[in-house]
């Protein structure tokens, strides 16, 4: 239920992608519309988007009459949320340690956002904690087996790793603990014309840097050709898969 997690590297990340994190941000749409079908009736009114980004469903919140906190690790996601008035509230903080009083919301939203947490158990007691009494987290996180494409394309060029490692659904289930989780899981595949387009979305929803750190390493012109000819491919384009669960967390 842990990870090695740099978080002044996710920051980071996450911070140099902030200027064009929407235009590459399907994935997070997606797991974002399914998180919604998860949402009880008249969820709120005060609700906490942990791991905003640049605010797309803090907004979409605001717009439907919700009290919103944004809180996001990265301060130009956080900048890139209040440009455009997501919320009602901006934290620069870390999910892990929430700087939010007891019983201070009445929902929690995170969308694809604790799979950054050095320890989910951790993060998800943070959650609950910081619930009132009646109120509900929903969240949503990759899971073991995201991004094989990553890893067979670049086992031809090299032996190290270029995805990260997220947790199996039963470690995810093991960090609620003792907390009420229900769940789901979908696997969700993206197609692009070529490898790197690829390539580039990863890096444009802040997700090429390993937990540990971002790599140096400069892709040349021989391995992009490389990636080309292994990165597996159906008749829609080259894939990115994706597996997430979708957890709901009742107080």
């Amino acid at each position: 239920m842990t990870l090695q997690v740099n978080k002044q590297a996710v920051a980071q990340a996450f911070g140099r992608a902030a200027p064009h994190y929407e235009q590459h941000a399907a994935l997070q749409r997606l797991s974002g519309d399914a998180l919604l079908a998860c949402a009880p009736a008249g969820f709120g009114p005060h609700l906490l988007d942990a791991g905003c980004g640049t605010g797309w469903y803090s907004r979409y919140w605001r717009d439907r009459d919700r009290r919103v906190t944004a809180l996001d690790l990265s301060l130009p996601m956080l900048d890139a949320a209040r440009a455009q008035r997501s919320a009602h509230h901006y934290l620069q903080g870390d999910i892990d340690r929430l700087p939010l009083a007891d019983g201070s919301v009445d929902g929690v939203w995170s969308n694809l956002a604790v799979q950054w947490s050095s320890d989910l158990s951790v993060a998800l007691q943070q959650f609950y904690r910081v619930l009132r009494p009646g109120g509900t987290a929903l969240f949503s996180t990759l899971l073991a087996g995201s991004l094989p494409e990553v890893d067979r394309a670049w086992a031809a060029i090299d032996s190290r790793r270029h995805a990260n490692r997220f947790l199996q659904a039963g470690e995810v289930t093991a960090a609620a603990r003792a907390q009420p989780l229900r769940s789901t899981q979908q696997i969700i595949t993206l197609h692009f014309p070529d490898a790197l387009s690829a390539m580039r979305s990863l890096k444009g929803i802040g997700a090429t840097h390993l937990h540990g750190g971002r790599s140096n390493s400069v892709l040349t012109r021989q391995q992009l050709a490389q990636l080309e000819r292994y990165w597996p491919q159906d008749e829609q384009g080259y894939r990115l898969t994706y597996h997430l669960m979708y957890g709901v967390l009742q107080k």
